[in-house]
């Protein structure tokens, strides 16, 4: 598992960044395929937000931000987890 550290100031920076990362780590062309998103809760607030690449041959490759460690985990279609990236400052998660 690979893991590295990137600054990422808020929301919009976070979702470019998971895009291409998981379009990266696959090989896939930026831009091609949907990422969808859902906010995790924890008693009511948030704590993360789950990304998913919907690929090709229904492939689906998700990455986590977890606001506790502000970091994020990337998984491959098995969902082993392949990469960790930790944010040194917190994301604006205002738009």
């Amino acid at each position: 598992m690979r893991q590295n550290s990137v600054e990422i100031q808020n929301l919009v920076e976070l979702r470019q960044f998971v895009s291409r990362t998981l379009c990266q780590i696959n090989d896939f062309e930026e831009g091609i395929f949907q990422v969808t998103e859902r906010v995790l809760l924890k008693c009511g607030e948030c704590c993360g937000i789950l990304f998913c690449l919907h690929g090709p041959r229904s492939v689906r490759l998700t990455a986590v931000w977890e606001t506790i460690t502000n970091s994020i985990n990337f998984y491959d279609s098995t969902g082993e987890k392949i990469q960790k990236t930790i944010l040194p400052l917190p994301v604006a998660v205002k738009e």
